[in-house]
């Protein structure tokens, strides 16, 4: 028995769609991190690849968020998707030449997180246009099981074609996948734009609607932080070449295990998750999950063999599903439809603002005080963000979206 957000024709369509092509996605990151370890084995080498992949996120926010508003978002993910392809099969050809160089890696990588700039506010605004309110938080639930299901193929994929064929069929593995995206986008039914009369205008003004949508809406804002600290403070995704290489010594398979182990517990929850119609108590099941985020990274810092490392980073996965899935519904439900582009777009900034500029600063302190320490300490900062967001927003705490709100919200839309 399919559950209910899937029995949804397009939504079916994209969700196949992307787990083939997040599949590619996932084993690309595990690609480059190893790529630039090889080309220079420097802690700040692997965090300067969040740092490229933030920086045009951060730039492109609010442009993306106006044209997920404004144009057919079916065609943004189209473009967007294409653009993604072109950088692989380019990075493919620098692994192929075996450069030895760091700077093109470094633009590809940024010119690939550009595109994905424009991708993921159109994906995630088409969600609420293919499947009904009551059957959001399922299919939020559904993604978050096909993403992990996704983020454990691909990074394990990495390690077995990196050994056995080289870098470069990796990333151009990747380019192929992302065919399976643009054949589910074409073929869907769904009218993907907003009502001419909520179209936003090509301004300023209308680009920063998101911005203050988000400060206004105090449920919203809250979970956001929340995301961007916690992230910020517990990504060690950066260090785990290092790990593999230095600490645990399991080479290039190992390294492809580690790098799905993460999504092996989130896995393992999302697929809970997705059985369970209603998360009681969200406020503080948000909370909690996010405190259990920061233990599990503390533990994978004190780990010093493989098991442990593998467990502490499952449990990392596990907690952070749960938080994914509670923030997801709790946004969508709280934004209306003509503005979704735009909320998606913000919410962008940090959540990937907070991990990629995590490794940055994960990156950093490894290189001056060693890996277990940046990592271990990160897990630290992760706890104390959690007490300051409860502190400042006591309401997240008591928040639950009553029984029906979905529809409440769908009738004030």
């Amino acid at each position: 028995m399919l559950p209910p957000s899937l029995r949804h024709r397009d939504f079916r369509l994209l969700w196949i769609g992307q787990l083939i092509s997040i599949s590619g996605s996932m084993m690309q990151n595990a690609a480059i991190l190893w790529h630039v370890s090889e080309v220079h084995h420097n802690p700040i080498a692997l965090g300067g690849v969040g740092l490229v992949r933030v920086v045009p996120v951060i730039a492109l926010s609010f442009v993306s968020g106006i044209i997920a508003d404004r144009f057919d978002r079916r065609k943004v993910i189209l473009i967007a998707q294409t653009g993604m392809a072109l950088c692989a099969l380019a990075l493919g050809g620098l692994a192929f030449g075996k450069t030895q160089s760091l700077w093109p890696i470094y633009a590809l990588a940024a010119l690939s997180a550009a595109f994905g700039a424009f991708d993921l506010p159109a994906r995630q605004a088409l969600i609420p246009s293919i499947v009904p309110r009551d059957d959001l938080p399922n299919a939020f639930s559904v993604n978050a099981t096909m993403w992990q299901a996704a983020a454990i193929v691909g990074p394990a994929l990495s390690g077995f074609i990196i050994e056995g064929y080289g870098l470069h069929a990796a990333y151009w593995l990747n380019a192929l996948s992302f065919i399976a995206v643009l054949i589910a986008v074409g073929l869907m039914r769904v009218n993907a734009r907003v009502a001419e009369e909520h179209q936003p205008p090509a301004s300023i003004a209308a680009a920063l609607e998101g911005l203050r949508f988000v400060r206004n809406t105090p449920i919203v804002l809250s979970s956001m932080l929340l995301d961007f600290f916690a992230t910020f403070f517990s990504s060690a995704t950066a260090l785990l070449p290092i790990y593999a290489k230095d600490i645990l010594h399991v080479g290039a398979r190992g390294y492809g295990i580690l790098a799905s182990a993460e999504a092996s517990g989130a896995l393992i929850a999302g697929v809970i998750l997705t059985f369970i119609p209603r998360i009681p108590r969200q406020g503080r099941t948000l909370l909690i999950s996010v405190v259990c985020y920061g233990l599990s990274t503390i533990l994978f810092g004190f780990s010093t063999t493989f098991l442990i490392a593998f467990i502490g980073l499952a449990g990392v996965g596990a907690s952070d599903t749960v938080s994914m899935v509670i923030r997801n519904t709790v946004r969508q439900l709280h934004t209306p439809d003509h503005i979704r582009g735009r909320m998606v777009s913000v919410n962008m900034i940090f959540f990937m603002g907070g991990p990629q500029l995590g490794e940055l600063e994960a990156g950093l302190v490894a290189g001056w005080l060693g890996a277990p320490f940046s990592v271990i300490s990160g897990g630290v900062g992760c706890l104390i963000a959690v007490l300051w967001v409860a502190k400042q927003w006591p309401m997240l705490w008591g928040y639950d979206l009553p029984r029906g709100a979905a529809a409440q919200h769908a009738a004030a839309d």
